[in-house]
């Protein structure tokens, strides 16, 4: 149950009455779902997925938010945006070394869940053997079409700053762009936000989906805080075979990625496989000195 409120609070409401309504709610689910049901639902960012375990109304501002993961959907990649230097691109120039992206939508004047999101990202960044931009890339998109690059590139140094490798620039990248091709990347990755006219902020979830080359959606990061070996083997997956050492490619053949768990766990079929390939290899390594030798003496006696 602790995890559920944690996760929870990944959606952005920021008036007193949406906070009691919200609260109100949560304790109804709590009282009708499991703790595991309901970290599932939260933590996959899902607001309607709360409605199943309880009868009252789900309040107007959280069906409006929330995140409709849509894995093995794809993004057009030829949506464009301008970057951090002003500069107009698509997508696919992001990606045309066939290295995947990490695809978050936040926004830069955010006074919240868009810092301790990335701030996330970021911890989990500096933990990684390699850097930031050698095996895929940050995209960030900012939701605000008001907002201009100069801020994008002011938010993009104090991240690089705090990362602590200048020398990783190129895997950075901090994105504006005119209102329809946000919509359109946002409804394609199933990310729904609002405009909170009391407030004057955003409400909107915080999640980071893995993008391969294809623009296929592979892989969705939930929350604030992520594991990095999580991160980094969803992102070798997304390469589709493009990044990563034979290691990390036989650790993805034997483990399989569980929602729930939000982790890699075993493939107990593709274990059994690997080893069963293993043993028949250390057989042959010792089977074919005595079958060398028995060839070499028939040899010798047909002579």
């Amino acid at each position: 149950m602790i995890q559920a409120l944690r996760t929870f609070t990944t959606v952005s409401i920021r008036t007193k009455a949406h906070v009691w309504a919200s609260c109100c709610a949560l304790f109804l689910v709590g009282a009708t779902l499991s703790g595991g049901e309901f970290a599932w639902a939260a933590g996959r960012g899902d607001i309607h997925k709360l409605k199943e375990g309880f009868a009252n109304e789900v309040p107007k501002p959280l069906e409006e938010v929330g995140i409709d993961p849509r894995q093995g959907s794809k993004v057009d990649l030829n949506l464009s945006f301008t970057d951090h230097d002003g500069k107009k691109l698509a997508l696919k120039d992001l990606m045309s070394d066939g290295k995947p992206i990490l695809l978050s939508l936040a926004y830069y004047s955010c006074p919240s869940l868009c810092n301790f999101h990335l701030n996330g990202l970021n911890d989990a960044f500096r933990k990684m053997p390699k850097a930031l931009g050698e095996e895929f890339r940050l995209v960030v998109v900012s939701i605000d079409p008001s907002e201009k690059p100069e801020l994008a590139k002011a938010k993009r140094q104090s991240y690089l700053e705090a990362y602590g490798r200048q020398d990783a620039a190129a895997g950075w990248h901090f994105l504006t762009g005119e209102e329809a091709s946000i919509r359109a990347l946002a409804q394609a990755v199933g990310f729904k936000y609002r405009w909170d006219e009391n407030q004057k902020q955003w409400a909107h979830a915080a999640a980071a989906m893995a993008i391969s080359p294809d623009g296929t959606i592979s892989r969705y990061h939930y929350g604030i805080t992520f594991d990095p070996k999580v991160l980094r083997l969803s992102m070798i997956e997304a390469s589709q075979g493009q990044v990563g050492s034979v290691v990390d490619k036989l650790i993805l053949y034997c483990f399989h990625f569980d929602p729930q768990a939000n982790k890699y766990v075993l493939a107990a079929f593709n274990v059994m496989r690997v080893g069963g390939l293993l043993i028949v290899l250390v057989l042959g390594a010792f089977l074919l000195p005595f079958w060398t030798r028995n060839s070499k003496a028939s040899e010798g006696e047909i002579r």
